[in-house]
């Protein structure tokens, strides 16, 4: 037999936290783009905090995966990761 665990409420919520943190992490290289072009951070300064990041996007992928596989918290965290640091080249191609 065959039970369901969860509710179309609780799928629904499952879908627009995804989307949500998706969509937030996805800004990231906006932001970098917008603080290297008014030159409040430099390229070379997001480059030396990279250990902070590192630790940032394990806390984010932990914290905004709804479950509780180390497969899922890890690829959000190695996307938020690869946006960082792609933003960061960007700033970098401008010559900030």
């Amino acid at each position: 037999m065959v039970e369901q665990l969860w509710s179309i409420d609780r799928y629904f919520e499952f879908v627009l936290l995804l989307l949500f943190s998706t969509g937030l992490a996805f800004q990231i290289p906006v932001i970098q783009m917008l603080l290297g072009l008014l030159g409040i951070v430099s390229s070379q300064q997001m480059l030396s905090g990279w250990r902070y990041v590192v630790l940032g996007g394990a806390i984010l992928g932990a914290v905004l995966t709804p479950s509780t596989d180390p497969l899922t918290q890890s690829l959000l965290a190695g996307a938020v990761l690869g946006l960082y640091f792609g933003g960061t080249g960007l700033v970098k191609l401008l010559g900030r």
